[in-house]
């Protein structure tokens, strides 16, 4: 038998090395019963705390992933960038340490098994900076992930439940899928026509997402799932710096409603915060909050004695997009993030004149204004000096810090960042030892307290290269409901709400017609409904001050539906109105909906 020449490996179409075999997620599932042991009766199978322990109990048994720590070289920022930093000390690494792959042993590539892809996809903590804590950006995941999917199961559920209303059980058999799908039932009014007019899936839709909220706002308050309540250890750190008051107003976007406990890690219990489109606050309102605040301190010593040399400290966080900056920026500020830096800065120096022209005795404020990239997190931070000003065009930027200190032992790390900050003050380099110099830099106090959120912000950085590759999947809106009036202290995460603080619906109209056309986007031209929750939280010591809070609500609700007829006739809009005492930390009170039997059409 004559002989054959084998052919080669590249002429058969075989690799020369080992394949990569792909890595796919696994699915996330819905439980479908509650777990042995939940801190709330009343919270039922689907529910945050449900899904939480689905996440934990597959992160245990998923082994270590190995992909690099994804950087953020995705976007140029249009603006001029940061001034450089000093050279890095002696012996520091640069740049970010990438966990090697070990290698294997060779084997045939084995054809994976189709599974969906989760967007989420945690990396080895091998890779984090020497300050982020592991355990915590686990916590936070877990949590942000079961509130997420209890809203994203809706649609599907409600989609089987559709494909049932023509059996003769159709009521009983929705409302078993309902409870085991999504921990809720849905009342029988919504569903017992549906065998002769047809099932309202829109109101079934907005019903389900209030029920829904109403469940993880009481899971939050009852078990207080993020640990902010309790803020006397920051408290007393902010004392330190020489402020006694931390006021934050982030843009209105959900894409920044986390930004308080998420991308700065501070507790929400001691931080105030007030959001409003562009984050241009209102200013009358705020001067409201100093003066009760200073008169807490004069009248009870509270959280400090008047005569402490500590000040009020307001900061404003705008945001831009490093991925798409002419188009996913700041909606108000028509995607500038330059023009968003800019009016942030007008409106806080506005308040400070404002206080110092109404008030003697030095009576003013320090201001702090932070920039945000909300496809990554991170922030920059404009640091001021010690008589307040700050320069809109250079900044401090959390992801070169991260890079630059990322190789340094946490105490060395903690003493190059307060370098860094000292280094960016405005004018710093031009007046350098001279005594412009001693007064363009920044306090101690400032320098610690920016220390401290640069900080954070470096945790969560790991957090979104951990969990979601780097930058978010969603980069647009993604919100699952309209929040407005006073309150929403449970709304910590991003992209759930789009908040429009008001009073009345004519002073706050242009951060509705803002999220009815975010939602114009998200819901209705899929037929679907615009959810809003109308809140107004009351100190129940005050007396008559529930009822002022229901009929706010009312007076509301009412405005929404003179605003927006054709959406309020055509189904396309429903309104839940909720108080809450926030003297003793109760949970939210439903006081009407739209939804409600005796107001069907409204």
């Amino acid at each position: 038998m004559p002989s054959r020449t084998r052919p080669s490996p590249r002429r058969r179409g075989l690799a020369l090395s080992e394949p990569t075999v792909p890595v796919r997620a696994r699915a996330l599932p819905v439980p479908a019963r509650a777990p042995e042991q939940t801190g709330d009766a009343s919270i039922q199978p689907a529910g945050p705390s449900a899904v939480a322990a689905t996440l934990a109990d597959q992160r245990a048994r998923r082994p270590a992933a190995t992909t690099p720590a994804a950087g953020h070289g995705r976007g140029e920022r249009r603006l001029r960038p940061t001034r450089p930093p000093r050279p890095p000390a002696p012996g520091r690494q640069a740049g970010l340490p990438t966990p090697s792959t070990p290698n294997q042993a060779r084997r045939p590539a084995q054809r994976q098994p189709e599974a969906p892809v989760l967007a989420p996809r945690a990396t080895s903590a091998a890779g984090l900076h020497c300050l982020t804590d592991h355990e915590q950006n686990a916590r936070l995941y877990a949590y942000d992930s079961s509130v997420r999917q209890a809203f994203d199961v809706i649609v599907p559920v409600l989609k089987e439940i559709a494909s049932h209303r023509c059996e003769p059980d159709f009521v009983e058999r929705a409302q078993r899928i309902a409870r085991k799908r999504l921990g809720v039932e849905p009342p029988t009014h919504l569903l017992d026509d549906a065998w002769v007019t047809g099932l309202d899936m829109r109101r079934l839709f907005a019903w389900t997402v209030f029920e829904t909220y109403r469940r993880f706002s009481d899971d939050f308050f009852q078990q207080d799932p993020l640990g902010g309540r309790d803020g006397s250890a920051f408290q007393a750190f902010l004392q330190e710096c020489g402020f006694h008051a931390l006021d934050i107003t982030p843009c209105a976007d959900g894409r920044l409603a986390h930004a308080i406990s998420y991308v700065l890690r501070l507790p929400y219990g001691t931080v105030r915060r007030r959001s409003y489109a562009g984050a241009l606050f209102d200013i009358e309102d705020t001067v409201e909050k100093w003066i009760e605040t200073e008169l807490l301190r004069f009248r009870e010593g509270r959280p400090n004695p008047a005569d402490a040399p500590t000040r009020y400290l307001k900061a404003v966080v705008y945001h831009y997009s490093s991925l798409d900056p002419g188009h996913r920026g700041c909606a108000a500020h028509g995607s500038d993030d330059a023009a968003a830096a800019r009016a942030g800065w007008e409106r806080l120096k506005a308040l400070r004149q404002a206080i110092e022209n109404s008030f003697c005795c030095g009576a003013s404020v320090d201001l702090l204004l932070i920039g945000m990239d909300t496809d990554t997190d991170a922030i920059r931070v404009h640091v001021p000096d010690r008589d307040g000003y700050c320069d809109l065009e250079h900044w401090l930027e959390a992801t070169k810090v991260h890079q630059i200190t990322s190789g340094l032992t946490p105490t060395e790390a903690r003493a190059r960042i307060a370098e860094l900050i000292r280094a960016h003050a405005p004018g710093r380099a031009a007046s350098s030892g001279s005594r412009a110099a001693a007064s363009a830099a920044p306090s101690d106090g400032m320098v610690q307290l920016i220390a401290r959120l640069i900080e954070h912000n470096l945790a969560q950085i790991d957090y979104v290269r951990q969990y979601h590759g780097g930058h978010y999947q969603d980069t647009d809106h993604a919100e699952r409901f309209i929040g407005t009036g006073f309150g929403f202290e449970e709304i910590q995460l991003r992209n759930l709400t789009y908040f429009a603080y008001l009073d009345t619906v004519e002073e706050g109209a242009a951060d509705l017609d803002v999220g009815i056309r975010i939602f114009t986007g998200l819901n209705i031209v899929h037929g679907l409904p615009v959810p809003v929750i109308v809140r107004y939280d009351y100190h129940s010591r005050v007396p008559g001050a529930r009822e002022r809070a229901v009929a706010h609500c009312e007076r509301i609700a009412a405005a929404l539906k003179a605003r927006y007829p054709k959406l309020c006739a055509d189904g396309l809009l429903h309104c839940l109105r909720v108080v809450r005492d926030c003297d003793n930390q109760a949970q939210i009170e439903i006081v009407g909906s739209s939804l409600d039997p005796a107001v069907v059409g409204h």
